[in-house]
């Protein structure tokens, strides 16, 4: 009896031991487990955005006219909104003062010059008679000529005096130096205008708005993708829901270390005096994507506080990739790492989905 309950254990033990054997079997045959994703496949190529940025328009050419000379308003040719030519009189000045100054630097001049004359004459007069030896003492030629020296300088000094007193007596005409419109007026005839008072209101301001500048500020991200010459367009609330263009003709080349922007100008034409200086414009930009990037949708992108990756699925297994984010363009953002064309990245991904996981997509 004892030994057959020996054998029956034996056998119970056996058995177990089989199972466990063919459970063992089972789990190493079998393949692990897999998670399923959404996934997108990575676009091989930058992406083209479209960018709207807050521009305003200046006058081409502006400039704030004071007096260079002390007098009265006589004439005002012009008012606000006056349309005018480059060399058109736009404002007469009088000075009595200068005008004095100016025939008595004349004067002068002429007198100078008659003593000069005089005084050559007399040189010449003892040249001649110094051919006949003995006649004249060369002291006395010496003498001649050093005065007629003398009197040259003088007349020279005394000309360009009268000549500076007739530059100052033309600033009493006020002429425009460029075709545009006057935008400020100030002065009105009979009031007393002073060189002195330059930090104060202008006589006239006149600005070119046939041409105007476009003035807008591009984020450092994207300066490299405008150059000079290429055309944008622009709206304002003047013209609701009209199109406008300009040329993009200047950038300034420098980074603002404060926005990390760079300023860039495009010339817009303006004949028909349909916008003005000091308006606001919505600038629209399309930036071509970097060729050196990939796409990815930005819910692939996770940002944690030590690093920035995606999960890339390469044969069923995730993989983290760092990457580096540029432009963006809907739902989908460009990223710099070390991507694969044809590769493809958790769609919605998050810092709990462990490297190394098997993954399948949904």
């Amino acid at each position: 009896m004892k030994s057959n309950s020996i054998i029956l254990s034996s056998l119970i033990i056996f058995l177990a031991q089989c199972h466990t054997a063919g459970e063992n079997k089972v789990m190493n045959n079998s393949k692990p487990a897999s998670a399923e994703y959404p996934l997108a496949e990575v676009k091989s190529s930058g992406l083209s955005t479209m960018v709207k940025l807050p521009g305003q328009l200046a006058a081409y050419q502006e400039v704030k006219i004071f007096p260079k000379v002390n007098g009265y308003v006589k004439y005002v040719y012009v008012d606000i909104g006056s349309k005018v030519t480059r060399g058109q009189l736009l404002m007469t000045l009088e000075a009595p003062e200068l005008e004095q100054e100016t025939l008595q630097a004349r004067e002068k001049y002429m007198r100078t010059k008659a003593d000069l004359s005089i005084d050559k004459e007399h040189y010449d007069r003892l040249m001649e008679a110094a051919m006949t030896p003995g006649a004249v003492s060369p002291l006395e030629i010496s003498s001649a000529k050093a005065k007629m020296e003398s009197d040259s300088a003088l007349s020279n000094a005394a000309r360009t005096n009268w000549q500076m007193e007739e530059t100052m007596q033309s600033y009493l005409q006020v002429i425009a130096p460029f075709n545009g419109v006057i935008t400020e007026r100030n002065v009105h005839p009979g009031a007393l205008v002073s060189v002195e008072e330059k930090d104060g209101r202008p006589m006239l301001e006149l600005k070119e708005i046939a041409r105007l500048r476009l003035q807008f500020d591009i984020p450092e991200n994207l300066a490299g993708n405008l150059k000079t010459g290429e055309s944008i367009e622009f709206y304002t609330s003047a013209a609701p829901g009209k199109k406008l263009t300009g040329m993009i003709s200047r950038k300034s080349m420098n980074i603002n270390p404060h926005f990390r922007v760079e300023r860039v100008e495009a010339d817009v034409m303006n004949n028909n005096a349909e916008l003005a200086p000091g308006m606001y414009a919505d600038v629209v930009i399309h930036p071509i994507g970097n060729q050196t990037a990939f796409g990815v949708p930005k819910s692939s992108v996770v940002t944690s506080t030590e690093r920035k990756y995606v999960l890339v699925v390469r044969s069923n297994r995730i993989i983290k990739v760092d990457v580096d984010t540029g432009s963006d363009s809907g739902d989908y953002v460009e990223v710099f790492g070390s991507l694969e064309k044809g590769d493809h990245v958790i769609i919605n991904a998050n810092d709990e989905i462990k490297e190394g996981d098997y993954a399948v997509e949904n």
